[in-house]
């Protein structure tokens, strides 16, 4: 088995060089070992309607980097929403989650099926639209009040 990479790591303690040359090029290792660590983490900023890159690759394809991208959407009904992703520009899709209210409690969303299941509201993705499913005894719609994440692996 072969490791792709490790997990972002900083130390905590550095000794720098008194001699100013030294000092410089332990400075820009630090640097380059700041900037590495940061750049592997998953990116916790979550806009709605806009693309943005996780944080996140994948290497599906042997040591080929592939980065993730998500979106956002907020809705207040069960209407369809056109996600606007290129779905034949992508490799696939990695995570669909979401959660919503009726104004007293709060439900997750199911991804996955479009069948309508008993008691739940559930999604899926057509090329161009998330589709909602609502089942039989599924919580009520009438102040409904949600969000829904897609996230999807780049194909290059």
């Amino acid at each position: 088995m072969t490791t792709v990479n490790t997990t972002p790591y900083l130390r905590s303690t550095r000794d720098f060089p008194e001699d100013l040359h030294h000092m410089s090029i332990e400075i820009n290792k630090a640097y380059l070992d700041i900037a590495n660590a940061v750049n592997q983490r998953v990116i916790g900023v979550f806009p709605v309607n806009k693309y943005v890159a996780t944080g996140e690759s994948y290497f599906i394809t042997g040591f080929q980097k592939q980065q993730t991208f998500r979106r956002v959407f907020s809705f207040t009904t069960t209407n369809s929403i056109d996600h606007n992703i290129q779905i034949d520009l992508i490799y696939g899709i990695s995570k669909c989650y979401g959660a919503y209210t009726d104004g007293t409690n709060w439900y997750g969303l199911i991804f996955g099926s479009n069948v309508a299941i008993a008691g739940q509201i559930g999604f899926y993705l057509t090329p161009t639209q998330i589709v909602f499913t609502i089942g039989a005894g599924a919580p009520s719609t009438v102040n409904l009040k949600g969000t829904l994440v897609v996230e999807w692996i780049s194909d290059t």
